[in-house]
């Protein structure tokens, strides 16, 4: 048991450092100055995990443990001085984004479970904790966020989690279980990247 706590943590850890750099990308093609910059970065590191500790009516895990909000922050940074430096593709926040998004649907899911949320509200804690952070990074960036309008964002989240989940029913291992969930879903996301794949479009009849 303290194994797979062990593994939780890193993922969440590496989680907040992958979407503080994805947010620090994202936001570097605005006109901000090094203060807006980090704010983008926590928001998009610590949202979605935030939303989900209100909801699950638990301690706020940054505020829980320093440790995550030291990690956004040094990843954060590290991006800043990085791109001022090398000059960098414009999408290539996508792709520490697809590996956060993967990270946190499966430390949303399994912080869920820990709780003893039934599954059903547990795959969605996992989307929550996944794409709130994006959503919050593109409003301040002032972009329409993906998970409305871009590649699949929020279904790669969802299979992922409802995949670890299924797995975890079956009797697979808890780290087993992440593994699969959490490389479903970052498979399913850059293919979606990659190949276009969309959800369909509203479009009003005239």
């Amino acid at each position: 048991m303290q194994g797979i706590e062990s593994i939780l943590y890193g993922i969440g850890i590496a989680g907040v450092a992958a979407q503080a750099a994805a947010g620090v990308l994202d936001a570097g093609r605005k006109p901000f100055d090094m203060f807006g910059i980090v704010v983008v970065a926590l928001a998009a590191s610590l949202g979605g995990g935030s939303l989900r500790d209100v909801l699950l009516d638990r301690t706020v895990f940054w505020i829980a443990d320093q440790s995550y909000l030291i990690a956004a922050m040094i990843a954060g940074l590290a991006t800043f001085v990085l791109v001022r430096r090398v000059r960098l593709p414009a999408r290539l926040f996508l792709l520490p984004d697809a590996i956060g998004l993967a990270l946190f649907t499966v430390s949303g899911t399994q912080a869920a479970l820990a709780m003893g949320a039934p599954w059903l509200v547990a795959s969605l804690m996992g989307v929550i904790t996944g794409v709130f952070g994006g959503i919050v990074r593109d409003v301040l960036c002032n972009e329409v966020p993906l998970v409305f309008s871009g590649e699949l964002y929020a279904t790669a989240s969802w299979a992922g989690a409802l995949l670890l989940l299924g797995l975890a029913a079956q009797g697979v291992g808890p780290g087993w279980a992440a593994l699969a969930g959490g490389s479903a879903t970052l498979l399913l996301r850059l293919c979606a990247i990659r190949f276009r794949w969309r959800l369909p479009m509203f479009r009003a009849r005239v």
